[in-house]
């Protein structure tokens, strides 16, 4: 089981277990043992340059898990509520729990890094938020 650390609402950051060896390492994440809901969908973001923003969004019924599996970038959530935190995922053991109805940036990408999506629903584009404006008052209903 991976340890967790609760940052603020329910935004947390996981640290999975890693196994190794002289052969190298492994890190095993599986839905609803490692990560707190089922993966239906996994994608992954690379070759965006170091002032590319991604994300800019959030997401009304959508979990996520972010992990960079390679190289570094910069995660930064906010709750629409003046709550706001930055995650470095620059291990790739580590990762960050994003539920639903949290904003998130993604940004600072190395020239190397991978940055995995593991998310809770299949893709479905209705249920994105991609103003911030409209998801602040979205949250604040």
């Amino acid at each position: 089981m991976s340890d967790i650390i609760p940052v603020f609402d329910q935004v947390k950051f996981f640290e999975f277990n890693q196994r190794g060896d002289n052969r190298g390492h492994l890190v095993v994440v599986e839905g609803a043992q490692d990560v707190p809901f089922e993966i239906k969908r996994v994608f992954y973001i690379y070759g965006s340059d170091r002032d590319v923003v991604r994300g800019q969004h959030a997401n009304r019924k959508s979990e996520f898990v972010l992990i960079n599996v390679s190289g570094t970038s910069k995660v930064r959530v906010k709750d629409g509520k003046d709550n706001e935190a930055i995650f470095s995922l620059n291990r790739p053991h580590t990762g960050i729990y994003l539920p639903k109805m949290i904003w998130k940036d993604m940004y600072d990408f190395s020239e190397d890094s991978v940055l995995l999506c593991l998310a809770s629903e299949h893709y479905d584009s209705e249920e994105y938020i991609r103003n911030y404006d409209d998801y602040v008052k979205e949250v604040c209903k």
